[in-house]
């Protein structure tokens, strides 16, 4: 576990940061970008866990996530090297397949959609539906990042799967879609 004693260590006051492995890079690193917007998603969830504490099923289910979102950003940081003197943390497949099981359960009680469906509803949708663009900004940044160097498939598996989950988690907390806001194409013109 982590102990921090010192909140800042002025390491990163010439514009570079550590990754997970000990090598320096700038702030400004696709890597850096990747985990960086990991944690954004990560407090994104946070925010609508604040209207989820009367959907004790649902806060459970983004309370993990929150802990996966740690994993995922400790697993980005540390650069993919083949037999590591100290294995790192990596994202693992059975967190995509419980992601997968909790969508499929999820969207079984879930009318059919008819339109794309707009941000909004109820306050813990809106910000689900935050935490789910925040999601895809982190996924591109990791597949970009995948594009150059290796990064681990579960990782990339995982991130892609989450907004999926929040979509559906956003629809089953707007009263199982009932609340939705759907897209009217052209309605104001």
């Amino acid at each position: 576990m982590v102990k921090l004693t010192r909140i800042y260590t002025r390491g990163g006051d010439k514009g570079e940061t550590s990754l997970g492995d000990g090598s320096r890079v700038p702030k400004h690193d696709l890597r850096v970008a990747a985990y960086g917007t990991v944690d954004e998603a990560n407090a994104a969830v946070g925010l609508a866990r604040l209207h989820t504490a009367d959907l004790p099923d649902v806060d459970a289910m983004l309370a993990r996530i929150q802990n996966d979102l740690f994993d995922l950003g400790a697993d980005l940081c540390t650069p993919e090297e083949p037999d590591p003197k100290y294995p790192p943390l990596r994202v693992l497949e059975s967190q995509v397949d419980r992601l997968e099981a909790e969508i499929d359960a999820l969207n079984a009680d879930l009318s059919p959609l008819t339109s794309f469906i707009l941000p909004g509803g109820s306050p813990a949708a809106a910000h689900l539906h935050l935490a789910r663009t925040v999601v895809r900004r982190a996924e591109r940044h990791i597949t970009e990042l995948a594009g150059l160097e290796p990064v681990n498939p579960a990782a990339v598996k995982y991130v892609n799967r989450l907004s999926d989950h929040l979509f559906v988690l956003s629809r089953a907390v707007n009263g199982n879609g009932a609340g939705d806001v759907l897209w009217v194409p052209g309605a104001n013109r």
